[in-house]
């Protein structure tokens, strides 16, 4: 069923005693906003995770295969959309063919109906075989903590080593000695949003909208990792409108879901340290409430 009413969204997610999100850059410490000491999350660090769980769930087979994951050859994904659509030709010949002609569009409504990540969060498949670009319905921003956060380094020793020269050179000891980055807790906010008429553009429907807020608060549960071991989704907060167009700014309805801690003097670390509430109210489990003329704020998770 397509979609008839515009989205809006707000996921609080936290760590203990992790890294929700190093940067390569900088030898994997938590990525942090270098003036304020805020603590981010990429955009598409969340959308990795929404796929792995949707991969999970789905076993990756059509509709909800996943395009972007690990060890993708994505133009080898092109092909088979030609293939799908029976235009095989288009994959010989000169590099005229191979850009698609008028197929493209053909391949590209293909590539939206088979591939969960593509109708969901947009692709760009205009690498070799042309099967077009796809502006996503859903769209989601860097997480940011809460508060500033601390980033702590800690030694880590193995009792092993990689080769027969390393042992002889500790003379049997074999120990590999290594560093590990962690925040004690950080409390996350991101914003998301769902547009209805780029929905029709791509086919996400109703179903693959509940999948989405279904993965938001799932996954996670299966993203466990030494650096993860202790991260949570806390809420899902999404303001259903009225209309695909919409009824109300988003940064209106975002400005009056707040999050604070407690106790300004306290050092958090849980979630219980917080308090979430909107229009100065505490929300309550499951509630639902008119959030402005013709939107709705429902809480998911």
């Amino acid at each position: 069923m397509a979609l008839n009413h515009r989205y809006d969204f707000v996921l609080l997610f936290d760590v203990k005693d992790g890294n929700p999100n190093g940067d390569p850059d900088a030898g994997n410490l938590p990525r942090t906003d270098a003036e304020t000491g805020h603590g981010l999350v990429t955009d598409v660090c969340i959308k990795r995770k929404v796929r792995n769980y949707v991969g999970l769930v789905k076993e990756e087979k059509p509709p909800y295969e996943i395009y972007v994951k690990e060890k993708a050859i994505l133009n080898k994904q092109h092909e088979r959309a030609y293939i799908g659509i029976g235009a095989e030709d288009m994959l010989k010949g000169d590099d005229k063919k191979r850009k698609g002609g008028d197929k493209v569009e053909e391949a590209k409504l293909w590539m939206c109906k088979n591939f969960f990540d593509i109708r969901t969060f947009g692709a760009v498949m205009s690498t070799g075989v042309n099967c077009g670009q796809v502006r996503g319905p859903v769209q989601l921003t860097f997480a940011r903590s809460v508060q500033p956060i601390i980033a702590l380094e800690h030694s880590i020793t193995r009792m092993a080593v990689a080769t027969e020269a390393e042992a002889e050179k500790q003379g049997g000891d074999n120990r590999t000695m290594g560093r590990k980055h962690t925040i004690p807790y950080g409390l996350y906010r991101a914003h998301g949003f769902v547009s209805a008429h780029l929905a029709d553009q791509t086919g996400f429907s109703e179903d693959d909208l509940a999948l989405i807020f279904e993965a938001l608060g799932s996954m996670l549960e299966h993203d466990r990792s030494a650096a993860r071991g202790e991260m949570s989704t806390r809420g899902l907060y999404v303001f259903e409108h009225e209309s695909k167009l919409g009824n109300a700014h988003a940064h209106a309805l975002f400005d009056r879901l707040t999050v604070a801690p407690k106790d300004a003097e306290q050092v958090a670390r849980s979630f219980n340290a917080y308090s979430v509430n909107f229009d100065s109210k505490p929300l309550a489990i499951g509630e639902s409430m008119p959030a402005a003329k013709g939107v709705t704020l429902m809480r998911k998770a």
